[in-house]
């Protein structure tokens, strides 16, 4: 299909070993072409430096890179600062977020919310960078209502984003519904569905908890049911997550944006079973 475009997502590692780590899994996905590599920034700029280091060694590699920025907690000039950080380092992409607040910290900072920053980016940048914008098609756990979350995200379109990546799930209704709502609204930018597969049953639910993403309650209750049978976890995660990209790949999705934390196995599991 014409322009579907592929991405996986990084966090910045901590240490020595961490780096190593990411340098193989890089080496291992590279092959696969991705349209851009995301890197994810620590709420309230806690991993400023090493979103900045991971993005340009991508970058020097020859991939596209797209740090992410979050704004809670931040002022104007110190995004400028990173803004032409990334510049001076020929980034042409981000991906803009409200973040969230560290915890310990009282202020809230310049920026309430995603599309002040995308305003911002876009006021003292123009066309440099190429903005994406967070979505949720299983609405965010914070918002007072489904209209107000849709209103939010228009909000962020409006205000300069040129494509969109969504929370992950495992509904693909959700998604679906979710994109006829926001066309409705008038929005036509890109909507790319994120994607995480399944390894770690405990980790998957922790990490759905706070983010607010549905487990449907029969994948819950087999992931519970192997224990820790990891291998058994595997399959069944793999069988699952390649089964919603088939549907959503057959329904003409944009493309899909592999949440891989930092692991390879996994993600390039589902490529190759998707024959991409």
């Amino acid at each position: 299909m014409q322009d579907r475009y592929f991405s996986f997502e990084f966090f910045p590692p901590k240490t020595a070993e961490g780096t190593e780590k990411l340098r193989n899994t890089r080496a291992q996905l590279a092959p696969l072409k991705p349209k851009y590599i995301s890197v994810t920034f620590g709420a309230g700029g806690t991993t400023q430096q090493g979103t900045l280091d991971a993005v340009l060694e991508i970058q020097r590699d020859g991939i596209e890179a797209a740090p992410h920025l979050s704004c809670v907690g931040s002022s104007r000039e110190s995004i400028r600062a990173i803004l032409q950080q990334y510049r001076d380092g020929g980034i042409r992409h981000i991906v803009a977020l409200r973040g969230d607040m560290p915890s310990g910290m009282g202020e809230i900072g310049e920026f309430r919310y995603a599309n002040e920053l995308v305003e911002f980016i876009r006021a003292e940048t123009g066309d440099w960078f190429n903005i994406e914008v967070a979505a949720y098609p299983e609405y965010h756990p914070q918002a007072k209502s489904p209209r107000h979350d849709l209103d939010n995200f228009v909000r962020k379109v409006k205000a300069g984003a040129d494509s969109a990546i969504t929370q992950y799930f495992y509904n693909a209704d959700a998604y679906f519904r979710f994109v006829d709502d926001v066309r409705a609204l008038g929005v036509e930018v890109p909507i790319v569905p994120g994607i995480m597969p399944i390894t770690n049953y405990s980790q998957l639910m922790r990490f759905s908890e706070m983010c607010g993403a549905e487990v449907p309650r029969w994948v819950a209750k087999r992931l519970e049911s192997f224990g820790d049978d990891r291998e058994s976890i595997r399959a069944f995660g793999l069988d699952v997550v390649t089964a919603l990209c088939e549907r959503l790949l057959a329904a003409g999705v944009p493309g899909l944006h592999f949440y891989t934390l930092n692991a390879a196995g996994a993600t390039k599991a589902i490529w190759q079973r998707l024959k991409l």
